[in-house]
């Protein structure tokens, strides 16, 4: 039917009316990652030069001191290389925490201080911002003539002000100082292109809200023309990438090949074909070898959740999707003779993935979590369903109710009960810490789907004939389109700053692995959906390039 009709239509007959389809492009990947022949041998020979080259850059930790020893923690994260040496690192920051030195130092440059305030807080050390007090005037203004040619120290005090909390409003100043000094340089650093890479980068991601795993491969690429290289360090950082690289795109070969005996590409026209895009985010989850099973199954389950979305809102009538949501609450295969025929496909699948799932739990010895995960994808049925009404009747909620439905199409139930059984640590009381509400998953989940609102709702307005949250909000407080989006930024701002302050704070009764996944949630829908662009419905221009960094091209290793 005409989309004009759906404006028109009252709330009885819309319920017929399917909405206006959009036809998106095929993966852009083809069978890239189906051919993939992995070498046991070269991973093996990778493994072995990797475990003698981890005891020799243990021992320079161990020796390192002062300055150099927080420059060295730093580069050993952004190598991608930090997992080798997780006691080793805890153990220094602790020591630098517990002799005090974060308020210590009083000659210390604007780098070292920056430096050392980051890393702790990144690390859950309770460290406070009156240790930036010296560098400011009395009204936390930074002086541009005090620091004009620090380029170093401005970029380390631009990285610290990233991981600031509510109320820090000297880091909030230290945020608007840097962005302004590092855009005003840039133009200055055409004879110093690393450097200028260096800032070009930063100003894209910050260290804190970006993704290690994503950054790995840049920031090699500047250790290695820096001039103040390690050799083996460096060497160390090349064969881990490669080693890491190997396993990522075996499990891709596997994703892809489980992705394509259901053939929902051509079963499900309407529906978004990005089970490598899904990969990412399983990648974006942890990213560390051990954890195969965290990356496949977020991924199987982003792309069904993916499915289910499209279902709901570019495909099915409200009729259907209602019937849907109806037949899903029974979980019954039995049931779904009464189902148009697309939607049989789509709960085939549903019921497929649950099947393997409830496998894979009962081997791991987390049978526990079947009922929850089953639960959760029933309430994001409920939650799409609401959604949907509300944009074919044209009766958006006040922007409160749509936030907190929100939270639910964020995804983030799904995705966090699906990887259980790849997380040792993560018990039952994880799970229902998780499912009661606590300010950082809520938190968590509106920053991820603010993001994908801000990146998403030229595409789901469909040429103005389909109302979105950015009407919602424009309604429900009275102002202009340009206002809403300016608010929403501010919304992830905030978002960023609560995550922050309760991932720093700790907990001693929530496993410190379930928190570091809700902030990697935080950073993949960050990269996802960068400047307002929907990066996973059409990863062409940016996320597609990082993807094809990440796996396609490994590293040269003549070091």
């Amino acid at each position: 039917m005409a989309a004009a009709n759906i404006s028109s239509a009252n709330s009885s007959n819309v319920r017929h009316i399917r909405p206006p389809t959009v036809s998106y492009k095929p993966s852009m990947w083809g069978d890239i990652f189906s051919t993939f022949s992995f070498d046991n041998q070269v991973q093996e020979k990778y493994s072995k030069e990797i475990e003698e080259l981890t005891k020799e850059i243990g021992g320079m930790l161990m020796a390192a001191e002062s300055t150099k020893l927080l420059i060295l923690i730093d580069k050993i994260e952004r190598l991608g290389v930090a997992y080798h040496f997780e006691k080793e690192i805890e153990e220094k920051l602790k020591l630098i925490y517990e002799s005090g030195k974060e308020h210590e130092g009083v000659d210390d440059d604007l780098l070292t201080t920056a430096l050392r305030f980051r890393l702790l807080r990144q690390h859950q050390y309770a460290v406070s911002c009156d240790v930036f007090n010296k560098f400011v005037e009395k009204d936390y203004k930074w002086k541009p003539e005090n620091h004009g040619n620090d380029i170093e120290g401005i970029l380390s005090l631009y990285e610290a002000a990233h991981v600031r909390i509510r109320n820090e409003k000297i880091l909030d100043e230290a945020a608007k100082f840097t962005v302004d000094q590092l855009n005003q340089m840039l133009s200055t650093l055409d004879q110093s292109p690393i450097v200028k890479e260096k800032v070009q980068q930063a100003l894209k991601h910050s260290i804190h809200r970006g993704l290690p795993v994503l950054n790995i491969r840049f920031y090699i690429s500047i250790y290695e023309r820096e001039g103040t290289t390690d050799e083996l360090l460096l060497k160390l950082a090349k064969l881990n990438f490669n080693f890491l690289q190997n396993i990522y795109r075996k499990e891709l070969d596997e994703l892809t090949r489980w992705w394509d005996k259901f053939d929902l590409k051509n079963k499900l026209p309407y529906a978004r074909d990005r089970v490598v895009e899904c990969y990412l985010w399983g990648n974006a989850l942890r990213y560390e070898p051990q954890y195969s099973y965290v990356r496949v199954t977020v991924a199987k389950n982003m792309q069904l959740v993916s499915i289910m979305d499209d279902t709901y809102d570019n495909y099915a009538t409200l009729e259907e999707d209602d019937l849907f949501t109806e037949i899903l609450e029974r979980w019954n295969l039995d049931e779904i003779d009464v189902l148009p025929d697309f939607m049989k496909v789509v709960y085939r699948f549903i019921m497929s993935t649950y099947e393997d799932f409830v496998v894979d739990a009962e081997k791991k010895g987390k049978s526990f979590v079947v009922p929850y995960y089953r639960e959760t994808v029933k309430q994001l049925g409920r939650a799409y369903n609401k959604e949907q009404k509300w944009i074919m009747e044209r009766q958006m909620p006040g922007f409160e109710e749509y936030m907190t439905n929100s939270v639910i199409t964020s995804c983030m139930y799904v995705m966090f009960t699906s990887l259980v059984p790849g997380m040792k640590s993560i018990d039952e009381a994880a799970v229902q810490w998780l499912l009661s509400e606590p300010k950082i998953v809520i938190s968590t989940a509106k920053m991820g789907r603010t993001l994908e609102d801000l990146g998403s709702h030229e595409r789901e307005n469909r040429d103005g004939k389909m109302a979105t949250v950015v009407d919602c909000y424009m309604n429900d407080k009275g102002v202009s389109k340009q206002e809403a989006i300016s608010e929403f930024v501010e919304l992830v701002e905030n978002g960023w700053e609560d995550v922050t302050a309760e991932w720093a704070k700790g907990s001693s009764t929530v496993p410190k692995e379930m928190v570091e996944l809700l902030l990697n949630y935080g950073r993949i829908a960050e990269i996802t959906y960068n400047n307002k662009e929907d990066g996973y419905t059409d990863p062409e221009k940016y996320l597609g390039p990082l993807i094809a960094a990440l796996y396609v091209d490994p590293l040269p290793l003549h070091v």
